[in-house]
């Protein structure tokens, strides 16, 4: 106890000193004023990490569904929610067409650099799609990535100019007349004469089209399209064959005959081909 007082007794003595006083009061301002500079000054905020797209137009209207009908050489404008850093707009954006093919494209900026401006140097191609895509390789200003990737579609517009040579109503249904007969002169079995099933039926022949296609020839001889010579031929042709050729159920001939031997092809293997 003696030994604690007599400490105190000292520390008192020391305390006491002009110097040791002054030194502590300068060490009490300093530490004050430190205190009180750190509690007034601002924080700043931590700058964002992403920014976001906030509206996107093709041709000045709102995206739709589909987007078809657009002009060969649009405008389409992507509006972010901050200034966008124009270093990273060629490796944040792609252009292609839909068989990837990539397309070239200029880029300019609006609305301080918040709206980035994308437009093909040339006339992109007909009745084609197109895709754009942003990845989150672009960054703001600020050095936020994207936070969302974006990618929009449209179709171009139909080329609605002539492409053959306009002719009046009456010279389309000749024209249409003449090609409709034509199948049947054209790809008439070269043996029998009568009408293929279809155009790559080979040796299939058939009587309901053989039919259609004797209407035809003698519409095509009074139209001028063949001669009546010419008609007269085929048809003896046709007929001699199913005469001498062709087998005949009940009177009647199976729809579907080889043209070459006459033999009946039935529908399956169990039909005898009647018709």
């Amino acid at each position: 106890m003696i030994y604690t007082y007599l400490q105190y007794s000292r520390l008192k003595q020391y305390i006491a000193h002009p110097l040791i006083q002054l030194s502590l009061f300068f060490l009490l301002t300093v530490l004050n004023f430190s205190c009180s500079k750190k509690e007034s000054t601002p924080q700043t905020p931590p700058p964002p990490t992403t920014f976001s797209s906030t509206a996107i137009k093709l041709n000045n209207q709102t995206l739709a569904p589909g987007n078809f009908d657009i002009p060969k050489k649009p405008v389409i404008k992507f509006s972010f929610s901050s200034p966008v850093n124009k270093s990273t707009v060629a490796a944040g954006f792609s252009f292609s067409a839909a068989n990837g093919t990539t397309v070239s494209f200029n880029s300019s900026f609006e609305n301080n650099d918040s709206t980035i401006v994308i437009q093909p140097p040339s006339s992109l191609g007909f009745l084609s799609k197109y895709i754009i895509s942003v990845s989150t390789a672009l960054q703001s200003v600020a050095g936020a990535t994207l936070r969302t990737p974006i990618s929009i579609s449209f179709i171009t517009q139909i080329d609605s100019s002539d492409k053959f040579p306009r002719i009046t109503d009456n010279a389309l249904l000749d024209l249409i007349e003449q090609q409709t007969f034509k199948y049947f002169w054209d790809f008439g079995h070269s043996i029998s004469g009568m009408a293929r099933e279809r155009n790559t039926s080979g040796e299939t022949v058939t009587t309901g089209g053989t039919g259609f296609g004797v209407m035809s020839i003698i519409a095509a001889a009074d139209r001028g399209f063949i001669t009546r010579a010419q008609g007269l031929q085929r048809i003896n042709t046709i007929v001699d064959f199913l005469k001498s050729n062709c087998i005949r159920y009940h009177g009647a001939f199976s729809h579907w005959i080889n043209g070459t031997t006459g033999a009946t092809i039935p529908f399956s293997a169990n039909d005898d081909g009647g018709d």
